[in-house]
């Protein structure tokens, strides 16, 4: 299936979680001079206009990253987020949000190298055409990220920094989750991955985190954000979560002071909250 696509759902408050933690841990690799690999498996369109077409049809960015971009009351390091967001806008406006792609290489520095998977035809045109000019650093491709995945593991680098972050269309994307990170930990077991996935009434997203967790018993960190109630009807998404492997150890002690304004700003109502949960060695 390649119905989904993000431009509808561009600068929600899942986008500010699953972008915020990947500029904490891109922070925390560019400390160290030694090159990485970001590897990217569901890139999409790498840019999304916000002023119309997809965008304008939900406006789920109004109650996502403008709510960041209006308060004067952020810590320092969402403010780090919001610099690869005010990059891509001229100065006090919110015309384009980046994706994963374009806030991973906002973070680039010359030396570092990213990969980037997206099956969907229009927005792989999408993706090649934000980043024409910039293949000896960026490359992007035209295939199935789990597949693509395999082919870039180990990193000549021996330093890297995985996104999957699949649409979740097909119940065995949860499934693809977990086999995808066991072979890849066989792979590369030092490499830091990062998962998003969706808080939903059904027992897929659950189980899914329960089979990371088992993965890799000492070092992990699963960060969920609930923006409102559940749905009274049972459908919908209420929030969503970011799973990382061998994250940062620094990570939960950034998460822990800076998620009660984040929450805040992005809650729905009064059962917003987040939850932390993390084993590292």
């Amino acid at each position: 299936m390649l119905s989904y696509r993000h431009a509808f759902h561009a600068g929600n408050h899942a986008d500010v979680l699953k972008h915020y933690v990947l500029s904490l841990v891109l922070g925390y690799f560019n400390q160290k001079e030694k090159p990485y690999w970001v590897i990217d498996t569901h890139a999409g369109a790498g840019m999304y206009a916000l002023t119309d077409g997809f965008a304008q049809k939900n406006r789920e960015f109004e109650t996502g990253v403008a709510r960041l971009m209006a308060s004067d009351a952020l810590p320092e390091l969402v403010q780090r987020y919001l610099e690869a967001v005010n990059a891509v806008n001229t100065e006090g406006s919110l015309q384009l949000y980046p994706g994963s792609p374009q806030i991973s290489a906002h973070f680039l520095r010359d030396h570092d190298k990213l990969r980037l998977f997206e099956l969907h035809p229009n927005d792989f045109k999408l993706l090649q055409q934000h980043f024409a000019g910039k293949h000896r650093q960026i490359k992007a491709e035209m295939v199935d990220g789990f597949h693509g995945l395999k082919a870039c593991l180990p990193p000549p680098t021996k330093r890297a920094v995985v996104l999957i972050d699949p649409p979740y269309e097909l119940k065995e994307d949860y499934q693809r989750v977990v086999s995808s990170l066991q072979d890849s930990l066989k792979r590369f077991a030092t490499g830091t991955y990062l998962v998003w996935y969706p808080l939903l009434q059904r027992p897929e997203p659950g189980a899914m985190v329960q089979a990371l967790q088992q993965l890799n018993t000492q070092n992990w960190l699963d960060i969920r954000l609930q923006v409102e109630q559940p749905h009274a009807d049972g459908f919908g998404m209420y929030g969503s979560g970011m799973f990382v492997i061998n994250p940062p150890w620094q990570l939960p002690e950034i998460l822990n002071s800076s998620m009660p304004s984040i929450t805040e700003l992005l809650g729905l109502d009064t059962s917003a909250q987040f939850n932390l949960e993390y084993a590292i060695t």
